[in-house]
């Protein structure tokens, strides 16, 4: 019995693992997927600019 308890934690681990992976795909795309696409331009640029602007500083 000693094996069950030893293969427990990793198929636990696996299922919610599965769980998630299901979750993260049907989550991509549909209504919002434009709005969060729109986010992450905006987070980048601001990134990008930022670097710039540090960049150009130094120079």
């Amino acid at each position: 019995m000693e094996y069950v308890s030893a293969l427990v934690p990793p198929v636990v681990m696996a299922v919610f693992f599965i769980g998630l992976v299901r979750v993260i795909v049907k989550t991509q795309g549909g209504a919002a997927k434009a709005k969060e696409d729109a986010a992450v331009d905006a987070a980048l640029a601001r990134a990008e600019s930022a670097r710039q602007a540090s960049a150009g500083g130094d120079a």
